[in-house]
């Protein structure tokens, strides 16, 4: 008979990395019952945002909004702690910079992950899920790319957001037009320096991708369209941060779907299509010194709007229109990288209605206007289906903090830890204990 998990996660990057910190911790305080938990991993060694681990590049949040932190300050799993375990911490506090570097913070999650390795199987990605009986129970079939299937009564979905790719793009299917998550995999694969690289977007990513172009190719041209009339800086008034405050992920659940329009409209360039002053002047600085040089090679060309992609042997072209005067120019391209963001939940052009996997339940899944019903708690309507979560996908339900942000994740994994425990608590079994340290 195969076995059942109580818990079964999709995924274990920092989402499911707090939740399974906060199962061990709320186990050790007597405030969760036994339960199995298990979590499948699509890759064999993951690393949190390693396409993006450029020289310098930094994390956009106060380093105490870590995988603990909030839900708990006195927590082994804590950012600060890992600096002073690892002998590091007056080093790391004598850095001359405001946020730590994203490659410390990648030690960290990797070093979190590491204390719950025995609760993991790597390189099982999901495939589908289907709703199946086991034992006279409902409960959930989970079955992965590489053939296993995996039972379970709770699932935790947390496989990170879908990358989206707008059209043209999407409609072609070339190696060398490719979302930023991948970038530092692809240029370090190259066998010589590309002639032209272009660049959509102009988020945070695209101009840290900029920079380390115009470093590491130096004699490269490195074109970036961005859509708007130029790169922006991004909103970071103390006022506007208070977006990332559990009342106001309160409040924006509780609005209604216009309101929450308007909130979306006021708190997005807290977050998205814009980016650092640190990152622009130092890009525009570069970019000022390389036209005294009389050397430039980094151009930044806004409203423009990628309208055509035509894929041949030799290079990729691009017809790139400029939006209000109509005028069209035809580009070649040895890379495309797509800085342009991730799916969100919902009806949109730029949404999915669920996570790809879970498409195959999504007649149990109760929907308000395109949008899947979530509680407070992150537990989807699905009253014809055993209990499924969303960790770190319900920013069109709970707001800007939950836009796969480290700054509420500690206290959303305890809102869906202590919902876990009320299911435990109604179907007692003598079951494996969760979180000891090998």
């Amino acid at each position: 008979m195969q076995e059942c998990h109580d818990v079964l996660g999709v995924g274990f990057g920092p989402a499911n990395i707090a939740l399974a910190i906060a199962i061990e911790e709320a186990r050790q305080d007597g405030m969760m019952p036994p339960c199995d938990v298990r979590f499948l991993e699509g890759q064999t060694d993951p690393e949190w945002q390693g396409g993006m681990l450029l020289t310098g590049s930094d994390i956009q949040h106060n380093p105490a909004r870590d995988l603990a932190t909030l839900r708990n300050p006195r927590s082994h799993y804590t950012f600060i702690n890992y600096l002073h375990l690892s002998g590091r911490l007056l080093d790391h506090l004598n850095v001359p910079g405001e946020f730590p570097l994203r490659r410390d913070y990648a030690g960290y999650i990797r070093w979190a992950r590491g204390h719950f390795d025995h609760l993991v199987d790597y390189g099982q990605k999901v495939a589908t899920v289907a709703v199946t009986e086991h034992e006279g129970e409902r409960v959930y079939e989970v079955n992965t790319v590489s053939g296993a299937r995996y039972l379970t009564r709770c699932l935790v979905a947390g496989p990170g957001r879908t990358p989206y790719v707008p059209e043209p793009f999407a409609s072609v299917d070339d190696d060398r037009i490719f979302h930023f998550t991948e970038y530092l995999y692809r240029v370090e694969a190259l066998p010589e320096p590309p002639g032209t690289v272009v660049v959509i977007g102009g988020s945070q990513s695209s101009v840290e991708i900029l920079l380390d172009l115009s470093r590491r190719f130096p004699d490269s041209r490195v074109l970036n369209y961005v859509r708007s009339f130029g790169l922006r800086l991004k909103d970071t008034s103390p006022f506007s941060e208070e977006g990332f405050f559990p009342a106001f992920t309160e409040y924006y659940f509780a609005a209604s779907r216009p309101s929450k329009a308007v909130l979306d409209a006021y708190m997005r360039p807290t977050n998205y299509s814009s980016a650092d002053g640190d990152v622009l002047r130092e890009l525009y600085l570069d970019i000022y010194e390389q036209k005294l040089k009389g050397r430039q090679h980094v151009f930044v060309s806004g409203n423009r709007l990628v309208r055509s992609v035509d894929v041949r042997p030799d290079a990729v072209t691009l017809t790139v229109a400029e939006v209000n005067t109509g005028l069209v120019d035809q580009v070649d391209a040895d890379l495309v990288v797509l800085a342009t963001g991730f799916r969100d939940l919902g009806p949109g052009v730029r949404q999915e209605p669920l996570p790809g996997f879970l498409t195959g339940i999504a007649e149990h899944v109760v929907f308000d206007g395109g949008y899947p019903s979530i509680t407070a708690d992150y537990q989807v309507e699905t009253p014809s289906a055993p209990p499924l979560f969303l960790n770190g996908l319900c920013e069109t339900t709970h707001g800007i903090g939950d836009s796969g942000s480290f700054s509420l994740l500690s206290l959303r994994t305890a809102a869906i830890q202590r919902r876990l425990a009320t299911f435990a608590r109604a179907a007692p079994r003598q079951l494996d204990r969760l979180g000891e340290r090998p």
